[in-house]
């Protein structure tokens, strides 16, 4: 993993829409900004992408939970693709082996992690979606961060996330279980 930088950003919700959150809700997003060893080319083989998104993993997933005023409760990962790479580098980057280190950070992880991506040149924005880390029908804890690195990707980058909170909306109104259709 050849990483140009990386980061860690921390956000602490204290109240919404004008309402003091029963708890403030902490959410940490870890962030590296990768080379991109498939820009430029279409590589069929997508193997090496996968082990760069272990190594994130490995390397940023239990700093971003040690971040948290509590336990992790719901995580998300995301990947902006530098504009010489291709969506399919995210999936590379994002699913055959990033879940491993994510769930091993916040002890456990039964649901599945909910992922985003694009192709973008430095400064876009992306949201990153939540979800609960055991249950994916508890509503409360779908949400998203919004993170962007002023300076990345470079076309031949990709901006790796991944979000860990402590909490859901910090307001929640909709409920915790499957909606009775």
């Amino acid at each position: 993993m050849n990483c140009r930088k990386s980061l860690f950003i921390t956000e602490t919700v204290h109240s919404e829409a004008g309402h003091a959150a029963p708890e403030p809700v902490t959410r940490v997003a870890a962030i590296a900004v990768l080379d991109n060893p498939a820009a430029g080319r279409f590589a069929t083989d997508l193997a090496d992408l996968a082990d760069i998104g272990l190594a994130f993993g490995e390397a940023f997933a239990a700093a971003a939970v040690d971040m948290l005023r509590r336990a992790p409760v719901a995580y998300g990962k995301a990947a902006i693709i530098g504009v010489h790479g291709e969506v399919e580098h995210a999936a590379g980057i994002l699913h055959p082996k990033l879940g491993k280190p994510m769930r091993a950070a916040c002890g456990g992880g039964e649901a599945l992690i909910p992922s985003v991506a694009k192709v973008a040149s430095a400064g876009a924005a992306i949201d990153v979606p939540l979800a609960h880390k055991d249950e994916i029908w508890s509503f409360n804890e779908l949400d998203t961060m919004t993170v962007m690195v002023a300076d990345a990707p470079r076309p031949d980058e990709i901006l790796a996330v991944m979000v860990f909170s402590d909490g859901g909306r910090p307001s929640p109104r909709i409920g915790s279980s499957r909606a009775v259709v």
